[in-house]
């Protein structure tokens, strides 16, 4: 027994302190803290639990949507609506709210809660009425076996999204006042959130916008033409590459054929034409080259297709008689995509495409493989393009997944679309598919090769480009774009045939065999300044001229196989307000790019 004074047998559980008990209050005290982390901890479980399965819900209502279930859809958005309001109950429950209340503690626990409001309110308030009013929109419903696209339905879908994308604007507003965590996991999903959001907004005006215009370009108020090329990124330029085939077109209440495909000798460039007037700085920039708007080799030039697509609407017009609505663009890699969707094709004369091997027959061993007979390299290529064409106009085993290929290929601005109609083309023009110079204030630079050899060397070219500016104090501040380019071709490159790997240009007859002569182009910020210009530290003098309010600075260089070239671009440029942009020109190539350009603010 302990005789300490103050404990004996009846309260030796019962501990004092100055008169004080103490051990049994602690007991409770711990006993009351374990519970609140027990139900802080549940709680916690089931906002995350609740979050984690909506967004699984809301990904199988997308995929059960476009692929035309759209029961399935209904049901998920409802599996979606419950997870998330879970999630809000538990992120309301006693212990959130006063931790929520804490000073200096607050901060994560009013993140995951408004998070959470955010995501239900999208699903509530956006995604389940989209779901009802859309019931009759499925890719599988819009598109018909024979692969006519139901006009009527795509026109009735415009409103559905106007109205969705007004529904989810305030929401991308709260998101994007949602308060910082101090918690790299909350602050992580805090910015998911708000681009999300962001971005839904913008696809789903992007969306209302093509549902409007899109049964007009389809014929669904009478018949349309497109003048439709196959650019060859083998050998650059500004929109991708030399027009290699071309074909039209025709659109008629959403049934889409296309004409047999030529090659661009069926535009001769030996012929004269006469040229389209595209404006003093169209003019002046593309200076270096008497034939850009008379030569469908040199047609596309420059990054904005716009230009391109009024050339070939002129050329084609002057050589058929037939006045096109509009112009398409696109490329091997675009087809590579497509045929992952769609499965391969066969040619006529047996052999199989698919699209492991498109890229590499149509931008390279087809030049050997046809080396002494270019007529029937290009015949070939035809009937690769044409059964393509001819599949994909066809009937679709799985048009969702042909959308996805497509929407790949125009965010790699692989296709590219242009109309001669002004409410269709403005439309276009704010979109990626548009392929436009932007006409913008912001921070700008589009790296532009043009080839100028001649052969198809692109097919080894490897691009890097690294954009950075100082810091927004003052009116104007420097800026670098270093753009490096190696020639990646192998050995054997000496033995293959001059136009693929020679220089075309007599006045560069010391160009060794294999060489890439890029003109390499900088479309700057407006209002930019360039300081200086070097190629591997050697100063250069520059081509000058303007792209829709953008200074473009040209130079020409060699760049032997094997080897890297340098181009330094160094600018003085405006403390414009807004996020850098960095369009990428669709070559073989996935460049890496860098960009350090801090943001200013107006």
């Amino acid at each position: 027994m302990d005789d300490r004074p103050g404990i004996g047998p009846s309260d030796a559980g019962d501990a004092r302190v100055g008169g004080h008990r103490w051990r049994r209050p602690l007991i409770a005290g711990g006993v009351f803290v374990a519970g609140i982390a027990v139900w802080f901890g549940f709680s916690s479980w089931g906002v995350y639990h609740g979050l984690q399965n909506a967004k699984s819900s809301v990904e199988s209502a997308v995929d059960a949507a476009l692929g035309g279930d759209i029961r399935a859809a209904a049901d998920a958005v409802a599996d979606a609506e419950s997870s998330a309001a879970g999630a809000v109950d538990s992120s309301e429950s006693i212990p959130w709210r006063v931790l929520r209340s804490i000073p200096r503690v607050d901060a994560p626990f009013e993140t995951v809660h408004q998070i959470a409001e955010v995501t239900r309110d999208l699903i509530t308030d956006v995604a389940e009425p989209t779901v009802e009013a859309g019931s009759a929109f499925s890719l599988d419903t819009l598109v018909s076996p024979g692969g006519r696209i139901d006009v009527d339905l795509l026109r009735d879908a415009a409103p559905i999204l106007a109205d969705a994308s007004a529904a989810t604007r305030p929401l991308a507003e709260q998101a994007a006042r949602i308060p910082e965590a101090g918690l790299s996991p909350v602050d992580n999903a805090r910015v998911q959130v708000r681009d999300l959001t962001s971005q839904l907004v913008e696809t789903l005006d992007e969306g209302a916008d093509v549902a409007e215009i899109l049964p007009a370009m389809l014929g669904a108020d009478g018949p349309r033409n497109y003048f439709m090329a196959f650019q060859t990124p083998a050998e650059a330029r500004g929109t991708g590459g030399l027009v290699g085939g071309f074909g039209v077109i025709e659109a008629e209440n959403g049934v889409v054929a296309i004409d047999a495909l030529a090659s661009n000798n069926d535009i001769p460039y030996w012929e004269e034409y006469e040229p389209i007037d595209l404006g003093p700085e169209f003019a002046t920039t593309y200076s270096f080259s008497d034939s850009v708007t008379t030569d469908i080799r040199n047609s596309n030039f420059s990054s904005h297709f716009p230009y391109t697509g009024r050339i070939w609407q002129s050329l084609w017009e002057q050589q058929s008689g037939q006045r096109v609505d509009g112009a398409i663009a696109t490329d091997p890699i675009a087809l590579s995509y497509v045929l992952e969707a769609i499965g391969p094709v066969t040619l006529p004369n047996g052999d199989v495409i698919d699209a492991g091997n498109i890229v590499d027959i149509t931008l390279s061993s087809n030049y050997l493989r046809f080396a002494d007979d270019n007529d029937a390299r290009k015949q070939y290529l035809q009937d690769i393009a044409s059964a393509v064409v001819a599949k994909m106009t066809g009937s679709i085993e799985s048009p969702k997944e042909l959308m996805t290929a497509l929407s790949r290929a125009v965010s790699e601005n692989r296709i590219a679309v242009w109309s001669d109609h002004p409410e269709e083309q403005a439309v276009l023009a704010g979109n990626a598919i548009g392929h436009t110079v932007a006409d913008t204030s912001a921070p700008y630079a589009e790296v532009v090769i043009n080839n100028h050899a001649g052969n198809k060397m692109d097919y080894y070219l490897r691009r890097e480009i690294d954009y950075r500016a100082e810091t927004c104090t003052g009116d104007t501040r420097k800026s670098t774009v270093t753009v490096r380019l190696h020639n990646d071709a192998p050995p054997e490159v000496v033995d293959y045939p001059r136009y693929v790997a020679g220089i075309m240009e007599t006045r560069t007859e010391n160009v060794p065999m294999g060489s890439n002569l890029p003109m390499v182009g900088l479309v700057a910020t407006q209002g930019a300044r360039l300081d200086r210009v070097t190629i591997d530290g050697h100063t250069a003098f520059p081509f000058r001229g303007t792209e829709i309010g953008h200074p473009v600075f040209q130079v020409r260089t060699a760049i032997p196989r094997g080897e890297t070239v340098e181009i330094v671009f160094e600018l003085t440029e405006p403390t414009a307000p807004g996020g850098a942009q960095t369009p990428i020109q669709p070559l073989v190539d996935t460049p890496t790019v860098t960009v350090d350009v801090p943001v200013c603010h107006a």
